[in-house]
C-alpha cells in the first residue's frame, strides 16, 4: 500500500526574537528595559564573565535608566539541576520584573530556567522532554528576558531551548517551548574579544554544528502531520527560511573561525562569527539540531576526569567539543539522505567545489581539516572514553527524542554504536 502523503506535515513554523546587533549595543540595555516599563531587573551571569566587567556595566546602565538591579554570578559553567536550583532560590528573594542574561549558553539557559521556575510551580523535570522528563508545556506568562551572548557559539539568544546537566542521571537534557525564547537578543561583538582561543574554537564548532545539523535535518514536509496543529514541536525540520540562515552561517564560519581563534583581537573576525552564531541560532532554533547534539549530551554528562584547556578546573567536556566529537562520523552516515545538500555544505565551509564523485567523505574531510587547524580534540578517547563506554553513550543518545525526531535517516542502536565506535 502506498503511503498517504496527506498524512505528512505541510506547514512549518519559524520565529526569532528582535535583535540589536553591533559594537556598543550592550550600552543600550538600560533604555530597552525602561521601555518595557520594568522597575527591576536581575542580571544573571557566571563568576568568570563577571570578571570581564560587562555584567556590572549592564547593571550600571540599568541603574542609570532608573531600573533597580542586582547581579547574580552563581551560574554553573555547565548548568546543572543543582546550580539552577540555587539560581532560582536567589531570584525568588524578590519579584523581578525582567531578567538580563550576560554570558554564554550557560548563563542564557540558566536565565531561561529561572524565568520558567519563578513563574510556574513544579520542578525542572516536569518540563523536560520525555522520556527523561514529563514534557509539561509552560502555561503561564513568563517575564521578559534579554539575552546578551558573550561567546559566538550557542545561539541561545535566539532559541526556545534550555539545556541542563542532571547530575543524578549523568545525562544532559533539555526544555524547549516558545515561551522560553528571549524577548530581545543584544549582540555586541566586542564582548567576545577577550575569549581565549580554546573557548573561541569550541564555541565556533557549536555554531558550525547548529548550522550543519539544521541544514541536513529531515525536511519539514517529510515528517508526520501533528495531531494538534497548535502543539507542533519546536524543531520542525529543514525549511526554506532556516536554510537561508544556515547557509550564511556555514559560509561565515568557513571564512572567519580560523582567524578568530588565531587572533582574538581581530574585530572583523569576531563580528562575523557573532553574526554566524546569530544566523545559526535563527536557523536551528526552528529547524532543529539532530544527531551530533543528541550524542553530545551523554558525552558531556558521563565524563569523569577530562579537563578542557582554557576552561575552569573541573571534569567537563565543553559543549562545542562534545558536539563536534562525533560530527564527522554522523555526516558520513547521513550523506545518503541528501548527497547534494552535504556536498553544498562542504562547499560553503571550504570555498571548494565538490561533486558526487567526492561522495560521503567530502564533508567529514572538510570538518576534520577545520578542527585540526583550530586545535580541537580528536576523538572521544581525548575525553577518556573507550569501547567499554559505547553502550552507555548510546543509551543516553537514544533518550534524546527532541533531536532524534529530525535525524534525516532512521537511527537504530546498531547505527548509533557504529557512529560512536568510528568517533573514538
Amino acid at each position: 500500500m502506498l503511503p498517504d502523503i496527506h498524512a505528512n506535515e505541510s506547514v512549518f513554523t519559524w520565529a526569532a526574537p528582535p535583535l540589536k546587533f553591533g559594537v556598543g549595543a550592550i550600552d543600550e540595555i538600560g533604555a530597552e528595559v525602561a521601555a518595557l516599563g520594568a522597575a527591576s531587573c536581575l542580571v544573571i551571569t557566571d563568576a568568570g564573565v563577571r570578571e570581564t566587567g560587562f555584567p556590572d556595566r549592564v547593571r550600571e546602565n540599568l541603574l542609570a535608566a532608573g531600573v533597580k538591579s542586582e547581579v547574580y554570578d552563581g551560574v554553573g559553567v555547565e548548568p546543572t539541576d543543582q546550580s539552577i536550583a540555587e539560581a532560582v532560590a536567589f531570584a525568588k528573594q524578590r519579584d523581578w520584573d525582567c531578567y538580563v542574561a550576560v554570558g554564554g549558553g550557560s548563563a542564557m539557559d540558566t536565565a531561561k530556567a529561572v524565568n520558567l521556575l519563578t513563574t510556574h510551580p513544579g520542578e525542572l523535570l516536569d518540563f523536560v522532554t520525555p522520556p527523561i522528563g514529563a514534557g509539561t508545556a509552560p502555561w503561564l506568562p513568563v517575564k521578559p528576558l534579554i539575552a546578551v551572548p558573550t561567546t559566538a557559539g550557542t545561539g541561545s539568544e535566539s532559541t526556545t531551548i534550555c539545556v541542563i546537566d542532571f547530575l543524578g542521571l549523568h545525562l544532559k537534557a533539555g526544555v524547549s517551548h516558545p515561551r522560553l525564547r528571549p524577548a530581545l537578543a543584544v549582540v555586541d561583538p566586542r564582548v567576545t574579544v577577550s575569549l581565549p582561543p580554546q573557548i573561541t574554537a569550541a564555541s565556533g564548532m557549536d555554531v558550525l554544528s547548529h548550522a550543519l545539523e539544521s541544514y541536513t535535518s529531515v525536511r519539514f514536509d517529510a515528517k508526520p502531520a501533528p495531531e494538534d496543529p497548535m502543539r507542533r514541536p519546536a524543531f520542525c525540520g529543514a525549511n526554506p527560511i532556516s536554510d537561508v540562515w544556515c547557509e550564511m552561517a556555514l559560509s561565515l564560519v568557513g571564512k572567519h573561525l580560523r582567524r578568530a581563534v588565531l587572533n582574538g583581537r581581530d574585530l572583523e573576525a569576531r563580528t562575523q562569527m557573532a553574526l554566524a552564531s546569530t544566523y545559526a541560532g535563527t536557523g536551528f532554533g526552528n529547524a532543529g539540531t539532530h544527531l551530533p547534539h543528541a550524542n553530545a549530551y551523554p558525552v558531556a554528562g558521563a565524563v569523569k576526569n577530562y579537563r578542557a584547556e582554557g576552561y575552569p578546573e573541573m571534569p567537563m567536556v565543553p559543549h562545542g567539543q562534545a558536539v563536534s566529537a562525533t560530527a564527522a562520523a554522523v555526516f558520513r552516515w547521513t550523506y545518503p539522505a541528501d548527497p547534494a545538500r552535504h556536498l553544498r555544505a562542504a562547499q560553503l565551509l571550504s570555498g571548494r567545489t565538490f561533486t558526487s564523485t567526492d561522495g560521503a567523505d567530502a564533508l567529514p574531510e572538510v570538518l576534520t581539516e577545520l578542527m585540526t587547524d583550530i586545535g580541537m580534540p580528536a576523538g572521544l578517547r581525548s575525553f577518556g572514553y573507550t569501547e567499554s563506554d559505547v553502550d552507555t553513550l548510546v543509551d543516553g543518545t537514544l533518550k534524546q527524542t527532541r533531536q532524534l525526531a529530525v535525524v534525516p535517516r532512521p537511527l537504530d542502536r546498531a547505527a548509533a554504536c557504529h557512529i560512536f565506535h568510528q568517533s573514538l
